[in-house]
């Protein structure tokens, strides 16, 4: 019999000859307190040719979860007129929440409108909400597979702690289109746990990454790529060759123990420096 497991890994192992194709995206999130416009200037001039979009600007969403499907792809053709090819959108809504299959079905018609591969999605999944969240996942998945829309969960605390921990809901649920985007910030912050351990328990499902760094010491805080403590090259090695596009979604750029920038020139020169580094590692790895 073949098990649930070889099922979704099967596309993976007959690929391993192939080398990933990585996405270097960078989330709006951290210039929220500007404009989305500006944020997609900011992104273009750090280099990206990908763009994930981030919750809020000038602390209002970038697309509402009742905003029409018309909406998400005039947002998409925005950033298409700047060069940015958007990869992934935030659901917004936890899946333990009352209204999230209702929210979910929402996003992934937006998703498809904009013609976005990747939908984010968490939730802290406790004891008393792990079923809850199952279910949802379990009852979006034909919807997101007719939309061509892939639901992605990643470490958030309890149940979602960890990529293993993500990976037996993966695993339960059995769906091509429900798999993981892997945070090591999440991972090493939330539960303290080595991520370079930790992903050579789920890489098989893994189809995005959201890229930030942590530190322990001298203060614990999250922090952009290669000013942390997670080693980015051990990180990426165990999917270097799944045959797959993968996108590196950058959520934090910013300089550990200093305060951030209010000017968003600064947030422009960070987003360059993440970018050049993130691609030093792939350089490195690939050759």
């Amino acid at each position: 019999m073949i098990s649930r497991r070889s099922l979704l890994a099967s596309p993976l192992l007959a690929a391993q000859s192939r080398p990933t194709r990585f996405q270097l995206a960078a989330m709006t999130l951290p210039w929220s307190a500007f404009s989305f416009e500006r944020a997609l200037k900011g992104v273009r001039a750090a280099g990206f040719a990908h763009v994930a979009w981030g919750v809020n600007h000038l602390s209002k969403p970038v697309l509402a979860v009742d905003a029409a499907p018309a909406m998400a792809e005039q947002l998409a053709a925005s950033c298409r007129n700047r060069g940015l090819e958007p990869v992934m959108m935030f659901s917004t809504v936890n899946l333990e929440a009352a209204n999230a299959y209702d929210a979910h079905r929402r996003r992934i018609d937006q998703a498809a409108a904009a013609g976005i591969p990747y939908l984010l999605t968490f939730g802290k999944t406790v004891a008393s909400g792990r079923d809850i969240f199952v279910d949802n996942l379990a009852k979006l998945a034909p919807h997101a597979q007719q939309a061509n829309v892939s639901v992605l969960i990643k470490q958030h605390g309890g149940n979602t702690a960890t990529g293993q921990h993500c990976a037996r809901i993966v695993e339960q649920i059995a769906h091509p289109k429900i798999q993981i985007c892997y945070d090591a910030g999440n991972v090493l912050d939330y539960e303290n746990q080595d991520p370079i351990a930790d992903i050579k328990t789920c890489w098989q499902y893994i189809r995005a990454f959201n890229i930030k760094d942590h530190r322990n010491t001298p203060r614990d805080e999250d922090c952009g790529p290669g000013f942390g403590e997670i080693d980015h090259y051990k990180l990426l090695a165990p999917v270097l060759n799944t045959g797959l596009t993968i996108p590196l979604t950058f959520e934090n750029i910013f300089e550990p123990l200093v305060a951030r920038p209010t000017d968003p020139a600064r947030i422009d020169q960070l987003a360059l420096r993440a970018r050049q580094y993130i691609d030093t590692v792939i350089r490195g790895l690939q050759s």
